[in-house]
Protein backbone atom coordinates (compact mmCIF):
# COMPACT_ATOMS: atom_id res chain seq x y z
CA UNK A 1 0.00 0.00 0.00
CA UNK A 2 2.54 2.52 1.21
CA UNK A 3 5.79 1.72 -0.30
CA UNK A 4 7.55 5.05 1.10
CA UNK A 5 10.68 4.29 3.25
CA UNK A 6 9.65 7.47 5.08
CA UNK A 7 6.12 6.83 6.28
CA UNK A 8 6.91 5.18 9.67
CA UNK A 9 9.15 8.35 10.82
CA UNK A 10 6.78 10.77 9.76
CA UNK A 11 4.13 8.59 11.71
CA UNK A 12 6.46 8.19 14.44
CA UNK A 13 7.04 11.97 14.84
CA UNK A 14 3.29 12.88 13.49
CA UNK A 15 1.98 11.03 17.06
CA UNK A 16 3.57 12.86 20.05
CA UNK A 17 2.93 15.95 18.54
CA UNK A 18 -0.64 15.35 17.84
CA UNK A 19 -0.37 13.91 21.41
CA UNK A 20 1.41 16.96 22.92
CA UNK A 21 -1.04 19.63 21.08
CA UNK A 22 -4.37 17.63 22.20
CA UNK A 23 -2.81 17.74 25.97
CA UNK A 24 -2.39 21.55 25.83
CA UNK A 25 -5.60 21.93 24.22
CA UNK A 26 -7.09 20.34 27.21
CA UNK A 27 -5.23 21.79 29.73
CA UNK A 28 -6.17 25.21 28.48
CA UNK A 29 -10.07 24.23 28.30
CA UNK A 30 -9.86 23.25 31.89
CA UNK A 31 -8.43 26.34 32.85
CA UNK A 32 -11.01 28.43 31.25
CA UNK A 33 -13.98 26.51 32.67
CA UNK A 34 -12.55 26.48 36.09
CA UNK A 35 -10.96 29.71 36.55
CA UNK A 36 -9.47 32.60 35.36
CA UNK A 37 -7.65 32.91 32.13
CA UNK A 38 -3.60 34.41 32.57
CA UNK A 39 -4.15 37.39 31.36
CA UNK A 40 -7.28 38.17 33.33
CA UNK A 41 -5.48 37.13 36.91
CA UNK A 42 -2.62 39.02 36.24
CA UNK A 43 -4.79 42.19 35.32
CA UNK A 44 -6.54 41.54 38.83
CA UNK A 45 -3.55 40.92 40.52
CA UNK A 46 -2.35 44.47 39.52
CA UNK A 47 -5.44 46.60 40.15
CA UNK A 48 -5.27 44.70 43.62
CA UNK A 49 -2.07 46.09 44.09
CA UNK A 50 -3.17 49.73 42.76
CA UNK A 51 -5.71 49.46 45.14
CA UNK A 52 -3.27 48.67 48.36
CA UNK A 53 -1.05 51.61 47.40
CA UNK A 54 -4.43 54.03 47.48
CA UNK A 55 -4.85 52.92 50.91
CA UNK A 56 -1.82 53.30 51.92
CA UNK A 57 -1.57 57.24 50.45
CA UNK A 58 -5.17 57.82 51.80
CA UNK A 59 -4.15 56.17 55.44
CA UNK A 60 -0.82 58.58 54.87
CA UNK A 61 -2.88 61.18 54.31
CA UNK A 62 -5.42 61.06 57.12
CA UNK A 63 -2.67 60.06 59.70
CA UNK A 64 -1.12 63.77 59.11
CA UNK A 65 -4.51 65.57 59.12
CA UNK A 66 -6.34 64.01 61.58
CA UNK A 67 -4.03 62.24 63.90
CA UNK A 68 -5.71 59.37 65.97
CA UNK A 69 -8.48 58.65 63.28
CA UNK A 70 -7.59 54.65 63.71
CA UNK A 71 -9.09 55.05 67.45
CA UNK A 72 -12.22 56.91 66.46
CA UNK A 73 -13.08 54.59 63.75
Amino acid sequence: MFNSPYIIPVMALMIPIVAIVMKHLTQMRAMRVGGLSEGAAAELSERAARLEDRVLQLERILDAEAPGWRSRA
